[in-house]
């Protein structure tokens, strides 16, 4: 391997990983990707039959998983190269070349994520939020004697500079308060998708404040948040 920092993303969906990709792009010596192994997800699932704009994902970018982590571990635009990636993208890759990459997995409490995840895609499964497969990574990881930087989005919210100081410290990377703030409305690097993810972030100029839901939870989705909170807890823990 040369001598790029090659950052990957494992987030699961509604966890501020756009404005984490945002907060990336500010750095001078950083490239960003946008969820580029989201194609060969769609492809390989009945999620493209769902998921709002699946067809414009398909056509635009590559649909070969393998070929996007070749991809990944071998570009060298930049010193750093930041690829946000959702976990549950992975499917059944080879999981070899994280051994070469700085895994980071951002999580978000069930409890707060669940009701703005389905509000985009109704009746989510355990399958469209990335929890189990959160564990399922870690298992390989670990496994693999890999240790991963795990954060809770909440924890970035609370205190930006601290966070993102921590993660850079970790990552083998300098913080540059740069990273704090961006100037509102899209980038070029975002996916076909953002139009129906995005419309927060783009209105933002820095992470939003964090504020504990005060909407009531939508008993519809206890079962899954049920599911969902021993992953997580397990996670936050590990």
């Amino acid at each position: 391997m040369d001598n790029t920092k090659r950052i990957c993303l494992w987030s699961g969906p509604r966890n501020i990983s756009t404005a984490l990709m945002y907060s990336f792009a500010q750095r001078n010596d950083t490239s960003v990707f946008d969820e580029p192994l989201y194609a060969h997800y769609l492809k390989n699932t009945k999620a493209n039959e769902y998921h709002p704009g699946a067809e414009d994902v398909l056509l635009s970018q590559e649909n070969d998983g393998s070929k996007v982590v070749k991809m990944m571990t071998t570009n060298k635009d930049n010193k750093v190269l930041f690829f946000k990636n959702m976990t549950h993208h992975l499917l059944d890759l080879d999981k070899t070349f994280m051994k070469d990459v700085i895994n980071v997995f951002l999580t978000r409490d069930p409890f707060e994520m669940l009701p703005s995840f389905a509000k985009v895609i109704e009746n989510p499964t355990l399958n469209d939020v990335g929890y189990a497969m959160h564990i399922d990574l870690l298992e390989y990881l670990n496994k693999q004697d890999i240790k991963p930087i795990v954060i809770d989005s909440k924890d970035i919210l609370l205190n930006p500079e601290k966070a993102l100081t921590n993660l850079c410290e970790k990552a083998g990377i300098s913080f540059d308060k740069k990273m704090l703030t961006w100037e509102a409305g899209a980038r070029t690097e975002d996916g076909t998708w953002a139009k129906y993810w995005y419309d927060s972030v783009h209105k933002s100029t820095g992470f939003m404040e964090y504020k504990p839901k005060s909407e009531p939870f939508p008993e519809s989705l206890n079962p899954l948040l049920k599911e969902c909170l021993p992953y997580y807890n397990r996670l936050i823990n590990s």
